[in-house]
């Protein structure tokens, strides 16, 4: 059970809530219709974590006026994804925006405390793939999770991963991103005992494919406990890697 739907019953039955205030939150419009887009507004009573907006293709006003409709409906905190640097001041001008140039996030509001069972850490095989683990980093980040980095560390100087064993034996959840072959995430699904979370990037020469040739590698990973995301999707790693990191809701139930 998510938190928002455990926190209304808690409520109720300690007696700082009452049943009709309760019913008026559950009864709240599940979603707005302003036009353009049809803002979900029960997703974190539904699935623990409110809605994320995706920047791109989207203009600089349809994301102030999502923007505007969650924060009317009493959301705290923002995540805009794939957030270009002038739509970002833009955006900026209307709400107060935290911009990340490399993750391409934006985020109103702030950051909640971690909550989660640990750490999810963000692994990179280079520098070159940081762009996309910052938007699993801040997306985990803003979801309430305590987030761990190690960048650069593939296979082409495996010391390199070795030398934070302790990071990766700790961790609840851990995302590897690379791209070439994509073989960090099989090195580590073989040294963690969590689930891990595999991220092809684009990075790479032309035989990479643009990702897909670390993507079937991933896919393909001898090593057991990795799944794998789509290219470039850091986002949707960050997301499941929260999921994972907040099982311990449902443990407690």
């Amino acid at each position: 059970m998510n938190t928002d739907i455990r926190k209304l019953l808690e409520g109720v039955s300690n007696g700082t809530l009452s049943i009709e205030d309760a019913l008026l939150k559950l009864k709240a419009k599940p979603f707005e219709d302003i036009g353009y887009a049809k803002v979900d507004m029960h997703r974190k009573l539904r699935q623990g974590a409110a809605e994320v907006i995706y920047g791109a293709g989207k203009t600089p006003e349809q994301i102030i006026g999502i923007a505007e409709t969650m924060l009317k409906n009493g959301q705290g905190t923002i995540l805009i994804t794939r957030l270009s640097g002038e739509a970002a001041a833009a955006v900026g001008k209307v709400h107060p925006l935290d911009y990340d140039k490399t993750a391409r996030c934006g985020v109103i509001g702030p950051i909640p405390a971690p909550d989660g069972i640990g750490s999810v850490v963000v692994a990179t095989g280079g520098t070159s793939d940081i762009p996309v683990a910052e938007e699993a980093a801040l997306t985990a980040s803003v979801l309430g999770n305590r987030v761990v980095r190690l960048y650069d560390v593939g296979v082409a100087g495996l010391h390199r991963t070795l030398a934070h064993m302790d990071e990766i034996m700790s961790a609840s959840v851990i995302i590897a991103i690379a791209g070439m072959e994509g073989a960090l995430a099989s090195v580590i699904g073989g040294l963690a005992d969590c689930p891990v979370i595999a991220v092809p990037t684009s990075v790479g020469y032309g035989a990479s494919f643009g990702g897909l040739s670390a993507l079937l590698s991933m896919l393909n990973s001898c090593a057991s406990g990795v799944s794998v995301v789509n290219i470039d999707n850091g986002f949707g790693a960050g997301y499941l890697a929260d999921r994972i990191n907040h099982m311990n809701v449902k443990k407690e139930t």
